[in-house]
């Protein structure tokens, strides 16, 4: 069986000098949730086996936040077709991974990460920056998780994590 989690990045600066939108940094708050998230992550006992981010610098500290937070030791690749991704970008990506992963996080930005829950499960749910999601897809290849309609275990927004 496998797993699909969805990791929309956490909070962003837009005072910082970043000249392009891929620079943007995460803020304060995106910071804590991102530690938030990673305790969650830790105390669900939830190891993936790969995780796929998008390469801009929020995607990137967010990820690496989580990781350092939930003690993960899971192989991180950087994936440039994630940023400003639509669903079906997003799908290809997904489509493409190693049959050998079972469990397997995706972090990145909306509305891309929007659609493609829709896509997978039907269900239409906002995902607020810092927001976690496990999708169960029926298929047991990644190649065929559109083929049937996947279903939304849960789904965790940063105002409902403790924040210790």
């Amino acid at each position: 069986m496998k797993t699909l989690l969805l990791l929309r990045h956490a909070k962003s600066s837009w005072k910082e000098s970043a000249p392009q939108d891929f620079d943007r940094p995460l803020n304060e708050r995106g910071k804590k949730v991102a530690e938030m998230v990673g305790r969650f992550i830790r105390n669900k006992q939830i190891a993936p086996d790969l995780l796929l981010s998008s390469p801009a610098i929020r995607a990137r500290e967010t990820i690496e936040i989580v990781i350092k937070t939930a003690e993960l030791n899971s192989e991180l690749r950087y994936d440039e077709r994630i940023y400003e991704a639509s669903a079906l970008r997003l799908l290809e990506v997904v489509s493409q991974i190693e049959e050998e992963r079972k469990i397997v996080m995706l972090v990145g930005h909306n509305p891309g990460m929007e659609e493609l829950l829709k896509l997978l499960t039907d269900r239409v749910e906002h995902i607020a920056t810092g927001t976690l999601a496990r999708i169960n897809p029926k298929a047991d290849n990644w190649d065929q998780v559109l083929e049937d309609k996947g279903i939304l275990e849960w789904i965790v927004r940063p105002k409902e994590l403790p924040e210790h």
